[in-house]
């Protein structure tokens, strides 16, 4: 699903907003720019936003200028905004977009929520915090839910809060960044401190 265009890759384009949970896609974008992805910021609109941690963040373009076609995935991070109004409703929309135009997207924390207002859960496997928080929501996907830390269902990524290195090893997992033995070797070396399996991605020249 590596989305290129004339040989080369397309952009990622990571959602900012105020409030965003500036901890969750750290690792994902990261390392998806070592690996050769050029991520954009994009926000409700041009101007800065602040994140949860007092970050601020200037997007490189805003919510209306944002095509599928023109990326190979939408990250959506969680963010306070996504329980509290429906500020972000449009973000959700453009998932919708995405996932109709085969363009892949990863949401995590309560962004998940906000897919699943949109319904784009009820026919999906995905995972989130806890099962009940999206039940709140009041979507008919409650027999799709799965208790993992991350969830890949086609083009669409889900975890919950606690879980950024599952998360990001779903999207690096996606859009190819590492694969097999090495991406198993990344995600233990993140998310469980595994000197051993920093041999492995020194020998794959991905440490």
């Amino acid at each position: 699903m590596n989305g290129t265009t004339n040989g080369t890759r397309k952009p990622v384009h990571l959602a900012v907003y105020d409030t965003l949970a500036d901890w969750e896609t750290g690792h994902a974008t990261a390392h998806l720019a070592r690996g050769g992805y050029e991520v954009r910021a994009v926000g409700p609109t041009t101007a800065p936003v602040t994140s949860i941690g007092g970050l601020r963040v200037q997007p490189d373009l805003a919510l209306a200028g944002l095509r599928p076609e023109d990326s190979s995935l939408l990250i959506l991070p969680g963010a306070d905004l996504w329980d509290t109004s429906d500020d972000l409703a449009p973000f959700a929309r453009t998932a919708r977009a995405f996932l109709d135009a085969g363009v892949p997207v990863a949401a995590i924390c309560g962004a998940t929520a906000g897919l699943a207002r949109e319904g784009l859960l009820d026919d999906r496997a995905h995972t989130s915090a806890v099962s009940f928080y999206l039940a709140a929501t009041g979507y008919a996907g409650g027999e799709r839910y799965v208790e993992a830390d991350a969830v890949t269902d086609g083009g669409l990524i889900t975890a919950g809060p606690t879980e950024p290195v599952a998360f990001g090893r779903e999207v690096l997992g996606l859009l190819g960044v590492y694969q097999g033995e090495v991406l198993d070797a990344w995600y233990r070396l993140f998310h469980d401190s595994d000197p051993a399996a920093y041999a492995v991605l020194e020998k794959a020249g991905a440490a």
